[in-house]
């Protein structure tokens, strides 16, 4: 997508920004709407800062993702305005001017210290809702993160603006690409830390960049959920390979998984083609009006299915609901709402008030209870794993019968499985952003 295709989208997701932010306003009591980009913070007894994360409430509005020390204030009726903070700085590299398909929708001040931005504020902090960290204090203006203006901001973020689902797209592009290299790099007997590096070589982006820690892991190591320990030295047969890894694209993120199988032709590359199909039929049910939960309980079900299938449990799938057993070999949840946060907020709220929707009993880790509406965006990522603790608390809570451990022992040196993708919903059937990202290129 080009430059002026971002900026034709830009305005109308501007135009819903501003809506938001007057109901939110309206309903907290307050007159402005400040947010302040976040500041720097530093390690303990050192004078390193560690990685920049900028507030996800000030991204929202602009696609600025490196300028600490910056504020958003927004006043109904007015045109907002940014203070941007650039530094007389010859140590590091100074932000540029403000550039881009957003500037001509703001009112710009300049700021060289931090201090400058209080002369430029609204004169009276108590009648500002301002969203941000305790850190980003400055003078009177304290971060208060009033309930309601949250409340309302948060639930809104869940349905992404036509702007927004164009970002997110082009985060899958530079994803899918990272992915494309490490597949190659795996393929060449690779160690997990050169796979890692051929990863963020071909998206562009490091540590600092990538929206969260890649998951890079061979054999065994499938089986650990958040593997990073990235080792330097490849081991002597490279069975199989679980990733999981995203991009960043103007302050958005894609959270993307894919599992491989060294020989192509064997049982486990036969199991990776048994949940992908099945992965494919789950994210068709990202269906307007449909309860997320139930997804992950179907998910429950047709992944134990397979197990039944490949002989690994005795029990029907709905048995091994019941009892527990499944949730040994699948012990996350389903997925999570994706957006300028990669676990995005209001997974659980009730409503734009506030208030909780419970997980389903057993299902601690699932990250999105709600029903399903157009214009939001989750994760579809079912998992298989073969996690010998889990596995243990199968024999001790009374249920080794329903596991044949011949079969277990089969799959152990392979880890797990998991497959991710991101799905929208839509007024009509469901919209697979991850997928088509692979096809273009292959």
């Amino acid at each position: 997508m080009t430059v002026p295709d971002f900026q034709a989208l830009y305005a109308d997701h501007l135009a819903a920004m501003k809506r938001r932010a007057d109901e939110a306003l309206a309903r907290g009591g307050f007159d402005h709407l400040v947010v302040p980009s976040g500041t720097l913070h530093y390690q303990l007894f050192d004078d390193r800062d560690y990685p920049y994360a900028v507030n996800p409430q000030f991204k929202a509005w602009l696609p600025l993702t490196r300028v600490p020390n910056s504020w958003l204030v927004y006043t109904p009726g007015q045109r907002p305005k940014v203070l941007f903070h650039q530094p007389f700085d010859y140590w590091h590299v100074v932000p540029d001017a403000p550039s881009g398909w957003w500037v001509e929708h703001f009112d710009i001040h300049i700021i060289r210290k931090p201090e400058e931005a209080l002369a430029l504020l609204p004169k009276t902090a108590a009648r500002c809702a301002i969203l941000g960290e305790a850190q980003s204090t400055l003078g009177d203006y304290a971060p208060n993160n009033p309930q309601p203006v949250v409340d309302y901001l948060e639930y809104q973020r869940s349905y992404k603006t036509p702007y927004e689902i164009a970002l997110m797209r082009e985060a899958q592009r530079l994803g899918v690409r990272g992915h494309r290299a490490a597949e190659a790099a795996f393929r060449e007997g690779k160690s997990e830390f050169a796979i890692h590096m051929a990863y963020c070589g071909a998206v562009g982006q490091d540590l600092g960049e990538l929206p969260y820690n890649n998951i890079v892991a061979l054999n065994e190591h499938g089986a650990v959920l958040h593997y990073t320990e990235l080792g330097r030295t490849a081991p002597a047969q490279s069975r199989s390979f679980l990733i999981d890894a995203g991009a960043s694209f103007h302050g958005y993120a894609s959270d993307i998984t894919r599992s491989y199988a060294a020989d192509t032709s064997g049982e486990f590359q036969a199991l990776i083609d048994a949940v992908d199909t099945a992965q494919i039929k789950m994210g068709e049910g990202v269906r307007a009006g449909t309860d997320y939960k139930q997804l992950h309980i179907d998910a429950h079900v047709s992944l134990m299915g397979i197990l039944k299938d490949f002989g690994v449990i005795k029990v029907s799938p709905e048995a091994a609901l019941e009892t527990g057993v499944s949730a040994a070999f699948f012990p996350h949840g389903l997925g999570h709402p994706i957006g300028l946060q990669v676990h995005d907020v209001a997974g659980f709220a009730e409503s734009d008030r506030g208030g909780k929707i419970a997980r389903p009993a057993g299902h601690p880790y699932l990250r999105m209870t709600r029903v399903l509406e157009p214009g939001m965006v989750v994760t579809i990522e079912p998992g298989l794993y073969f996690i010998d603790m889990l596995l243990d608390e199968v024999k001790k809570n009374g249920h080794a019968a329903s596991v044949d451990w011949a079969r277990v022992e089969a799959f152990r040196p392979y880890g797990g499985i998991r497959i991710e993708d991101e799905v929208m919903c839509t007024d009509g059937e469901a919209e697979n952003l991850t997928r088509p990202a692979f096809a273009a290129s292959a």
